[in-house]
């Protein structure tokens, strides 16, 4: 089977690709600049320059294939409008779909967010039908992940379409880094700030072998939540602590305090200037956003371990290519 694979700088496509690759599969893997793929080149691999925003080149890239895995996204969490992401996670998403159905493929994977469920606790994680809530209603990016997800799910009457829903990821080949800079906010320092709340952390490379399965076994229509282990981010950073050398204070921030920075970051963005600081996201820091796999798991036969060896391979790749 041929492969197009979007986003393949990125840390979940980087491994995907690895993993179709170990299977035995060709790939096309589309990104905006193949000076910067990691992996070594490969017989079965070609990479095609582009963006998923021109129809063009999409074109180009779908032509010859035989499914489609779409990773690629707009998740910079600093832009102040709605526009940029819309144009990259919506209209960029509806171009390679369009062009799927045109060139006859069966299959699109459409990898979205956990982030446009509802979360839940620690004793009752958010699933597939739990309706998305506050904060993750203020997320512009949540936001455009949902509507990529619903859009690209109104085509399924043309194309197989299955959306899969990590949760937070880690694990090798974040060259960017992108979520493995929890990691190194962590790692080694003498003092940690870190918020209240807590998030799903997964493998990365279990998220690759559920898009695998999901491609194989995933059913029209369907979405799957590819989950890992809920942590308060105390204990995960307190994993971070127990593997370097560093005698850290660990401290935590009120509530109260984040509310204040999110408020003025707001201000900020209101100036059209970019920030990573909302209220959202100080709002979505503060909260214990936890999910559970248990659907995948059942349907798609795939299994998540907890999170350490994730963090051992991410800490290692990191020294070797000297980040750390």
């Amino acid at each position: 089977m041929k492969l197009l694979i979007t986003g393949a700088n990125g840390l979940l496509a980087t491994n995907t690709i690895k993993h179709f690759l170990e299977l035995g599969h060709s790939v096309k893997g589309l990104l905006r600049s193949k000076e910067k793929f990691l992996l070594p080149p490969h017989k079965n691999l070609e990479l095609v320059q582009g963006d998923i925003t021109d129809v063009s080149a999409v074109e180009n890239a779908v032509n010859g294939c035989d499914a489609v895995i779409h990773i690629a996204a707009l998740t910079s969490p600093d832009l102040p409008n709605y526009d940029s992401y819309y144009k990259v996670n919506v209209l960029g998403s509806e171009n390679l779909v369009n062009s799927a159905i045109k060139h006859q493929l069966k299959r699109f994977i459409y990898v979205s967010s956990a982030n446009t469920m509802g979360f839940g606790t620690l004793e009752s994680p958010g699933t597939e039908k739990t309706p998305l809530k506050p904060p993750f209603t203020e997320s512009l990016y949540a936001k455009s992940k949902l509507e990529g997800q619903e859009k690209l799910l109104s085509y399924a009457d043309k194309i197989n379409v299955i959306t899969v829903n990590p949760t937070f990821m880690l694990g090798p080949y974040d060259g960017k880094p992108s979520s493995g800079e929890i990691i190194l906010m962590g790692y080694g320092k003498k003092f940690i700030f870190y918020p209240p709340g807590g998030k799903n952390f997964v493998d990365v490379r279990d998220v690759a072998l559920g898009i695998s399965a999901a491609l194989e076994k995933g059913k029209n229509r369907e979405t799957y939540l590819l989950a890992g282990e809920n942590l308060s981010y105390q204990e995960f950073f307190t994993k971070i602590v127990q593997r370097s050398e560093t005698k850290t204070v660990m401290i935590k921030v009120p509530t109260q305090l984040l509310l204040v920075a999110g408020y003025g970051g707001d201000f900020i963005r209101k100036m059209a200037i970019k920030t990573s600081v909302s209220s959202a996201n100080m709002k979505i820091l503060s909260v214990k956003n936890y999910y559970s796999a248990k659907k995948a798991e059942e349907e798609l036969g795939v299994h998540f371990q907890p999170i350490d060896q994730a963090i051992d391979n991410a800490i290692a790749w990191f020294q070797k290519n000297g980040k750390l």
